[in-house]
């Protein structure tokens, strides 16, 4: 009788063992499928200094509702929004990446200014970690702009 329980335990480990790998498999799919960010490197908060440092800026005097995200997985790319004064925008770029001029053509739908480096012409300041640094700014009121930064590796 044991030699045959034997035979009953084999044969049922040997059929459990291709269902738990089906059901490992359909639920592997099922996240694949439905996930935004299936193999990792979703958005995680990150401190702001460190973001705009990264693209070789600093948060302006009068930031307020800062917003500041890292995704990292083949590459980094950190976001940052905030609000600033509206009078201070201009001056702002212009003492964070003085060898650019902001410009209000080929900007993100909805800016109204924007600097974009992306290039050996137009590369980010020395001693900053990403490859590429965008900045977009909307003027929400005659007072307040928003701007939304992202500095990246390519």
């Amino acid at each position: 009788m044991t030699r045959r329980r034997y035979r009953w335990g084999l044969v049922a480990a040997v059929a459990v063992l291709p269902t738990l790998l089906l059901i490992w498999l359909v639920v592997a799919v099922v996240r694949f499928m439905t996930s935004d960010y299936p193999l990792g490197g979703g958005p995680e908060k990150a401190s702001c200094d460190e973001a705009l440092a990264f693209g070789g800026a600093a948060l302006p005097d009068g930031a307020h509702d800062t917003d500041c995200t890292v995704q990292t997985w083949l590459d980094t790319d950190y976001r940052v929004t905030f609000r600033m004064p509206r009078d201070g925008v201009v001056e702002w770029l212009r003492r964070t990446y003085p060898a650019e001029r902001p410009r209000t053509d080929f900007c993100d739908e909805g800016a109204d200014l924007c600097l974009h480096l992306n290039s050996e012409d137009h590369p980010p300041p020395a001693g900053a970690g990403a490859n590429a640094v965008t900045v977009d700014v909307t003027y929400e009121s005659t007072s307040t702009a928003r701007v939304r930064f992202s500095a990246f590796t390519v």
